[in-house]
């Protein structure tokens, strides 16, 4: 992936979250944009977030989120120059909670190994 391109995924992921909480701080207070993978000709993007919550929390804000789509887009269109403003595909990034996780874990085993 070329520099150009980690930096327009950089940019556009802070924006959105930036919206986000600037516009919609109390519906969007549990999620959190985690990347965004825009194509090589800037025409589409994958979306990731995670949701804190309870199944019945993570898809009602999938919902939420795919209400939004055309907001956001619009927002990316004032506020980012780039030659085409991709369409926004937002996909649930399940890696989240399984990173919590293990870094719980690892948390726990470190405190249990005794020191040297």
């Amino acid at each position: 992936m070329s520099n150009r391109l980690l930096r327009v995924n950089e940019l556009v992921q802070r924006e959105i979250s930036a919206h986000l909480r600037r516009k919609h701080a109390s519906e969007s207070v549990a999620i959190t944009i985690t990347g965004v993978e825009v194509t090589g000709d800037l025409r589409e993007a994958k979306v990731f977030y995670s949701v804190l919550g309870t199944e019945a929390e993570v898809t009602a804000a999938g919902k939420w989120l795919a209400r939004k789509r055309d907001e956001v887009r619009e927002m990316l269109a004032k506020n980012v120059i780039i030659r085409h403003v991709p369409l926004l595909a937002f996909i649930l990034d399940n890696h989240a909670p399984r990173t919590l996780r293990i870094e719980t874990l690892l948390g726990e085993i470190d405190r249990e190994m005794p020191k040297p």
